[in-house]
């Protein structure tokens, strides 16, 4: 969700989450790193179990994202763009069946960062996810807002989703630990109406 991303060359984040989206709860981890300004690299890694089925079914995926932000301010606008690219495998339990679904995803994003340090995302963009030969391709979207606590600690609520679904949320602490390197623990949920 952050836009305006990491400050200088090599500057590094570390972010983990836990979610949970009616009986699949799972985590991951994301560790991302900026090789030229402007410039920020992803790479994520993910395990969950969907317990809607008995026995449950394991997912277990991983990914990569490139974000640019050419245009950055202190405060003001921030514009930008990213790509990311995941594959996640699904193994039932209770069957031989397994199979790989794939996402690819292109995002403009736009930030709007105050004077007083509090920040309003919004990103709009396209997902397309191939699994058992169909392919599906929606529109996406998502709104966030982040607000300082203390120096280095903020507060961050978002809620996003893809056309014709319901919006799921997301809450967390983002924290800077270092110069240059964030941590991000949060939880991702689906609202109780969803479900």
């Amino acid at each position: 969700m952050a836009l305006r991303g990491m400050r200088g060359l090599c500057a590094m984040k570390l972010e983990g989450v836990w979610s949970r989206d009616d009986r699949e709860r799972g985590g991951e981890l994301l560790f991302g790193f900026s090789p030229v300004e402007k410039l920020e690299m992803e790479i994520v890694v993910s395990r969950a179990r969907d317990g809607s089925a008995n026995p449950d079914t394991a997912l277990h995926g991983a990914g990569f994202g490139v974000k640019w932000v050419p245009y950055q301010n202190d405060t003001g606008w921030a514009l930008g763009a990213r790509f990311d690219h995941g594959s996640t495998r699904v193994t039932d339990d209770a069957t031989p069946a397994r199979f790989t679904e794939k996402e690819y995803a292109l995002t403009g994003l736009a930030s709007y960062r105050r004077e007083n340090g509090q920040v309003l995302h919004r990103n709009l963009g396209t997902l397309q996810t191939t699994a058992q030969g169909a392919r599906d391709t929606v529109g996406a979207w998502s709104i966030g807002y982040e607000f300082p606590l203390v120096e280095k600690l903020r507060l961050t609520a978002e809620t996003f989703g893809v056309k014709h679904a319901r919006p799921d949320m997301a809450v967390g602490l983002r924290q800077e630990v270092f110069d240059g390197i964030t941590n991000r623990i949060g939880a991702d949920a689906c609202p109780a109406s969803a479900n």
